[in-house]
């Protein structure tokens, strides 16, 4: 096939396959091989269409009000002056935000909570500041994802 040939309908579960070239320094392409091996990608073009993924959802996040979907991960000293009540505060004020979250204890002084989240792109970044902003919290981060709906 040629580049920018399709490949036929239904091929690999997928409407429609377009073949194209990509130029790339040898190193570049090299380091990329050693982590597609690392990874677990059976071939390059995987890895690839992951790559644009990614950057796809990326973009979705940067629109304010794009729905989105991600986990709000946050490390706390549990002995930290009322810090479970305010994080749980925090979440009860967001119900249409919040779908779920998890509490682990890692040892004597140190929590994990996960906490899944919905809803538009600006409100969401705005729940997972002031919830890793929150006094005791001692690393918190945002993961952000997509349902998938509009991702081929």
């Amino acid at each position: 096939m040629l580049d920018g040939e399709s490949w036929p309908k239904g091929v690999n579960g997928l409407s429609e396959l377009k073949r194209f070239g990509i130029a790339m320094d040898a190193s570049l392409l090299a380091d990329f091989d050693e982590l597609i091996k690392q990874t677990g990608y059976k071939n390059r073009s995987e890895a690839i269409r992951d790559l644009v993924r990614d950057h796809l959802v990326e973009s979705q996040w940067r629109d304010p009000h794009a729905p989105v979907v991600g986990t709000i991960t946050v490390v706390y000293d549990h002995h930290a002056s009322d810090i479970e009540h305010r994080l749980t505060h925090l979440q009860h004020e967001h119900p249409e935000h919040i779908c779920a979250s998890t509490h682990v204890h890692l040892d004597h002084d140190n929590c994990l909570e996960v906490i899944v989240v919905r809803g538009p792109s600006e409100a969401v970044r705005e729940l997972a500041g002031r919830l890793i902003a929150s006094r005791g919290v001692k690393h918190g981060k945002l993961v952000c994802t997509t349902s998938g709906a509009d991702l081929p």
